[in-house]
């Protein structure tokens, strides 16, 4: 699951960068009607400008506002994901045992495994696929940003330290921090799981090169939000999912399993020589 999840970010990040050059041109305004250009994109434009306003007309404050806005009213979700994914990581051993038990690759054996990861899942209020949630909230408030910086000429040509908003960073800075902030975060929570494979490190070093190439082919305004998003999420993985942290409680858990076992060794042998007494 864990890999098909890191598969399904990175063609996200590919099909994020396929859509926004195929965007539509037309300038928002207020006469702008529809779901997507009334109500989602022009929105976007008023809140991001509102939120400009308060900060001295500053538009690149007012996308960071904006930014650290969405990530507050989807932290809920993020909390539920993370929660979900740790207990799917307690229970890989568990999981691994029922596939040996059921290894056949025969419909009626992968009907009863299904049957016993399902009751597995339950048991321990998992959720599979909810670490995929995130992602597909974040995808259209990436698409809905993009366009209203694009098609909204105030934004457009809106200035923020050294960046014109509606155009590349020129220096490259924005596509590297956002680069380096996804892979910190994707380091964090790699080092939290009990079993790392090959195709998670793949994942965690190419996301990272996904992120640097489609930063560097967006507005700088996107850019900014990928930076201050992906920093904001790895202050998110230290508070719900430090890896230090995970990693001594699990060690302390497998040593009090030991101490358990090798006391309950001495008591069967103790039990023994008295009984040969």
């Amino acid at each position: 699951m864990k890999k098909y999840r890191k598969i399904l970010a990175m063609l996200s990040v590919l099909a994020i960068a396929l859509v926004l050059t195929g965007c539509s041109n037309t300038p928002i305004t207020e006469q702008s009607t529809g779901f997507w250009d009334g109500g989602v994109i022009l929105n976007f434009s008023r809140a991001i400008i509102w939120l400009s306003h308060l900060f001295g007309h500053s538009y690149g404050l007012g996308i960071i506002a904006f930014t650290l806005i969405i990530r507050i009213i989807i932290l809920p979700l993020m909390i539920f994901q993370t929660r979900s994914m740790l207990a799917m990581q307690e229970i890989q051993p568990q999981m691994k045992a029922l596939q040996k038990q059921y290894s056949s690759k025969d419909m009626e054996t992968q009907q009863k495994l299904q049957a016993e990861m399902k009751k597995l899942y339950s048991k321990y209020g998992v959720h599979p696929m909810a670490s995929m949630l995130p992602l597909l909230v974040q995808m259209p408030i990436l698409i809905a940003l993009y366009q209203a910086i694009w098609r909204t000429k105030v934004l457009k040509t809106g200035t923020f330290l050294w960046l014109q908003l509606g155009d590349k960073d020129p220096y490259y800075v924005l596509p590297i921090l956002a680069a380096l902030f996804t892979f910190a975060s994707s380091w964090l929570a790699m080092k939290s799981q009990p079993e790392q494979n090959g195709m998670t490190q793949w994942m965690t070093y190419l996301m990272p090169l996904v992120i640097l190439i489609t930063a560097i082919n967006v507005p700088s305004a996107l850019s900014l939000y990928w930076v201050i998003s992906n920093a904001f999420q790895v202050g998110q993985t230290m508070l719900l999912q430090n890896p230090f942290k995970i990693n001594r409680e699990r060690e302390a858990k497998k040593q009090k399993e030991k101490d358990r076992q090798r006391t309950i060794e001495r008591a069967k042998k103790r039990a023994i020589r008295n009984h040969k007494r």
